[in-house]
């Protein structure tokens, strides 16, 4: 990874390049009218509209309520923030006695976890998980807006030379060399539909042994060669980074969908009207996989704040001035 960094470097001097080339030529016209119809204006009703916007307890969570936070105040809402709440139980207690007004959520674990929907019974596409989720969220007080374009979901990585030794894009092909691979993951992993079980029941994996880890040591296993398969998550900043490793293709949707939802108390959402589902779903647009992995390079790795990894990427497509 520390050899991998300058990619990293490299890629935000080229990004911060092309936003500072915008003004020359035909096409940085075009990207400068794409900017502009982004821009988020103020709008003078929204004052007075006092939304709280909480997260969890990881880089990620910060990022994303700042993403919100940022763009909702830019909208003209009174916006406050409370962080680093803890587990989405203790999220979802702070939104039903008002603590706080909304956060972001992932659709999988709002579903298992909150909601106590068996995992075997998640849909794998994003909308279609979101579908199920609004009925719950409904009978709890609560709205959710259209997720996002990433997924921060589980995965079966491996280092990029063992992938192309084994000859492997997707888990289905895993399905005669299992025998011969060590899995590592986290202790739950062992007992998780969307981790050891899923792969072994959708799957037919047979490994030739799961090994137990801690979760922040998911890609020193494959380094050292404890493991030559890993749970990773797909919004990992090494993935980023660095080329050496790949994740696996999910390609019978095992590992359920990890869209956010940007949830909100129903009374704060009515009160806020149309501009709120308008601006999140807004700024969400360009929040794919690979940008959301560079926003937590940007943190985990390039020692940037949430605060100015969120101010980066409002910013360098035109959501604020």
């Amino acid at each position: 990874m520390r050899a991998a960094f300058p990619r990293y470097a490299a890629i935000l001097a080229a990004v911060g390049a092309s936003i500072g080339l915008m003004a020359c030529g035909e096409e940085a016209s075009e990207d400068t009218e794409v900017l502009r119809l982004n821009l988020i204006e103020e709008n003078p009703e929204n004052s007075g509209v006092r939304i709280t916007v909480g997260s969890k307890n990881f880089i990620e969570q910060f990022i994303l309520a700042e993403i919100y936070a940022q763009a909702l105040t830019a909208a003209g809402y009174d916006v406050a923030k409370r962080l680093d709440l803890g587990s989405e139980r203790v999220a979802l207690r702070a939104l039903r006695d008002g603590t706080i007004d909304a956060y972001p959520e992932y659709t999988s674990t709002a579903l298992t976890s909150l909601f106590g929907m068996p995992a075997a019974d998640v849909p794998s596409e994003p909308e279609q998980a979101y579908e199920a989720a609004l009925p719950e969220l409904d009978d709890r007080g609560l709205v959710a807006f259209p997720p996002t374009p990433f997924s921060s979901a589980n995965a079966v990585g491996l280092l990029t030379e063992r992938a192309d030794q084994l000859s492997v894009s997707s888990v289905s092909e895993l399905r005669d060399e299992a025998p011969q691979l060590t899995l590592a993951g986290s202790p739950e992993c062992r007992t998780r539909p969307d981790c050891l079980i899923g792969l072994e029941d959708e799957y037919g994996l047979d490994f030739k042994r799961f090994r137990e880890i801690p979760i922040g040591r998911r890609y020193e296993v494959l380094e050292t060669g404890e493991a030559e398969l890993s749970i990773l998550f797909t919004t990992d900043p090494q993935l980023f980074v660095s080329d050496n490793y790949v994740i696996l293709e999910d390609d019978l949707g095992a590992l359920l969908p990890g869209n956010v939802l940007f949830v909100v108390r129903k009374e704060v959402a009515d009160e806020a009207g149309e501009d709120l589902g308008e601006v999140v779903e807004r700024v969400q647009s360009e929040l794919s996989l690979e940008r959301m992995q560079e926003l937590n390079a940007r943190v985990d790795i390039g020692g940037e704040s949430p605060t100015q990894a969120a101010r980066s990427y409002l910013e360098e497509f035109g959501f604020v001035p």
